[in-house]
């Protein structure tokens, strides 16, 4: 799942053009459904279309990079998603992506909201997202962010420290209110996952710690005062998850807290938050549950383990992270460059530099994440080639997409379009080499729709005092 070395993992031997998960597809211009949202096809020309907007069109009309989202695929997944887990809250990750659009289309779907960082909660609310069915995550949240989440009636504050009870104990008396919320425990589970978004082995910096005692002490603190509302416990394990294995372990030990907290004090909690965190597909090789999968085997761990422990099954709520907008998105690019690259051992790679980078998905360099990538612009009958996507920035490890069969005679001025970039492209972009981020543009029924729009070097050199120190 990761490449090792400690130079960073481009430097790794290479023993092969291509993984041994990259088959050689039997048709270059075949698009692998799982991969891409609902309406995306090829049409009588060649080219792909999304929402019934050609790239080409797309790309004259708003230029490249650009992110685009699918509306019709967003909702269709969250109906699924609320459908599926009927009876449960789901709360859409803010995380994954968030915009004032966007927080519209979640809440018309009947979905909660997270939010971790007082710019999300900010977009939420000036929205118009009902603060009572948001959720507040963060490991060190500020008295500033606090102070708008207890203003505002923020549904929960889920708390991951006792610095945070007692940040939230003074704000609460100093604002002469209460607060309702969960804690957020360590269960020790090791997901399968890469170790950055593993996030409930011990060693980390999440939550309250089941082992030792930590989080019995922080659920006690909180129920004993007057100002808090304990609701229950919140656990979440990690992302890119495929299936619930590791939920029946997590579940296990966060509804003995129940137990250990029903035997002390006569209450049993009333919420359950599993987290999420679930996966997608990015390559050929992923393999993700559906929502009435997940779905299933969740449902049967909780009813199971409330059973062993004697509990009353809680209202349970789950997060489903990258799920929801993750394949609702692609990215679109342009070819600047292409050049053949010898890299030893009668081994050549075709390397293909797109407009964009590193600075638009910092996942393939932060997590040696996998992507998958097709010619977008017109069908090839030429062979199918090992290609790596690779972007603009000054840096070696700018790989957008590693490794990928693509038509051998892809040139200068070809669209590509990466799949599966709706989550964590655009809310986890920067400025890297003073370059401004893409938009957003959402597609449906033909029509395009800004959501964000792309930014310019003069919004980034406003910011630059020296430089208006200058002009003065």
């Amino acid at each position: 799942m990761t490449h090792m070395h400690v130079a960073g993992s481009i430097h790794a031997d290479v023993t092969a053009p291509a993984p041994v998960w990259l088959t050689r597809p039997e048709d270059v211009n075949a698009l692998t459904p799982k991969l891409w949202s609902r309406t995306v096809h090829r049409d009588e020309d060649g080219v792909i279309q999304v929402g019934g907007v050609r790239l080409t069109d797309l790309a004259e009309q708003v230029g490249t990079p650009a992110y685009i989202l699918d509306e019709d695929d967003f909702r269709a997944r969250a109906q699924d998603w609320r459908s599926a887990f009927a009876g449960w809250t789901v709360y859409y990750a803010g995380k994954s992506f968030l915009c004032g659009a966007l927080a519209r289309w979640v809440d018309e779907e009947g979905l909660n909201l997270d939010v971790c960082s007082l710019g999300e909660l900010t977009v939420a609310l000036r929205a118009g997202f009902a603060p009572s069915r948001i959720g507040m995550h963060g490991n060190n949240k500020s008295e500033t962010e606090l102070r708008l989440a207890l203003q505002q009636g923020v549904g929960r504050i889920i708390v991951d420290s006792s610095d945070e009870i007692t940040r939230l104990e003074a704000l609460c008396d100093e604002l002469a209110t209460t607060a309702n919320v969960m804690i957020r425990v360590t269960t020790g589970v090791e997901a399968h996952t890469h170790e950055y978004i593993a996030t409930a082995h011990e060693d980390q910096k999440f939550g309250f710690s089941i082992n030792g005692g930590q989080a019995l002490v922080g659920m006690f603190r909180c129920h004993h005062s007057p100002r808090l509302n304990l609701l229950g416990v919140h656990s979440h394990i990690g992302s890119q998850i495929f299936d619930t294995n590791g939920f029946e372990v997590a579940a296990r030990r966060t509804l003995k807290l129940f137990s250990q907290f029903r035997e002390a004090t006569g209450i049993e909690l009333a919420e359950l938050d599993l987290g999420g965190g679930f996966g997608i597909a990015y390559t050929k090789e992923d393999d993700p549950a559906s929502a009435d999968e997940l779905a299933r085997g969740l449902r049967d761990i909780v009813e199971h383990e409330c059973r062993a422990f004697g509990l009353a099954v809680p209202a349970v709520s789950i997060e489903p992270g990258r799920a929801i907008v993750g394949p609702a998105g692609l990215a679109l690019y342009r070819v600047g460059t292409v050049k053949p690259v010898d890299v030893g051992g009668g081994v050549t790679r075709r390397y293909l530099s797109v407009d964009g980078g590193m600075s638009d998905n910092i996942r393939p360099a932060l997590y040696a994440a996998e992507y998958s990538a097709a010619l977008a612009s017109r069908t090839s009958t030429a062979e199918a080639v090992v290609s790596r996507v690779v972007g603009v920035h000054c840096e070696g490890g700018d790989i957008l997409v590693r490794d990928e069969f693509l038509p051998a005679d892809v040139r200068i001025g070809d669209l590509l379009a990466v799949p599966a970039s709706g989550a964590y492209s655009r809310s986890m972009a920067s400025n890297y080499n003073h370059t401004p981020r893409p938009p957003v543009v959402s597609v449906r029924d033909g029509k395009v729709r800004t959501m964000l729009r792309r930014e310019t070097l003069d919004d980034l050199l406003s910011l630059d005092a020296g430089l208006a120190e200058n002009e003065e």
